[in-house]
């Protein structure tokens, strides 16, 4: 049997892969975030773990990394700069003092609270060019090719097996 020739390296090639219209849709969701939430001075993973402690409060930064399924290494520094800007603080676990336990502070529930339509702007934003028919596909396609993909990410989503383990799933 003939092996097929090879498709022609070209540049158009690279502009309808997936990946390469993946990651121009992460630049471009990025850029609206940040544009929509200046005035707050977040960033949209910064935003999703403030969510994710005023959800479950008192998570440890491991669970937190799994929750929002960011790599741990960096999400340190988002959790030093959240502390930094007094949106969250650190308390040492009473079975382990070494694990620390993250909380929102009042300045961090109140920011979460003026965000809100800023982050909801930004979403709809994204998804403003399509018809609506369109976003309600182009949605279910998204959560579908994540969840199915989920186990070849650097960072799996594990909330489940996370919050599990505080006792406080959901």
């Amino acid at each position: 049997m003939p092996s097929k020739p090879a498709p022609p390296i070209t540049i158009d090639a690279v502009y309808a892969a997936p990946g390469y219209l993946f990651r121009r849709m992460q630049q471009i969701a990025v850029s609206i975030f940040m544009e929509e939430c200046k005035a707050f001075d977040l960033t949209p993973v910064q935003y999703a773990a403030l969510i994710a402690i005023h959800t479950h409060p008192g998570i440890d930064a491991t669970r937190l990394s799994a929750v929002i399924a960011f790599d741990r290494s960096t999400l340190g520094s988002v959790i030093e700069r959240l502390q930094a800007k007094d949106f969250i603080e650190r308390k040492p676990a009473p079975e382990d003092k070494r694990i620390k336990l993250l909380y929102l502070t009042k300045s961090g529930a109140a920011i979460l609270r003026e965000i809100i339509p800023a982050v909801e702007r930004a979403q709809a934003r994204m998804l403003e060019p399509l018809k609506p028919a369109d976003r309600k596909a182009l949605m279910g396609l998204l959560v579908q090719l994540v969840d199915l993909n989920n186990e070849a990410s650097r960072v799996p989503l594990r909330a489940e097996d996370a919050l599990e383990h505080m006792g406080k799933a959901g």
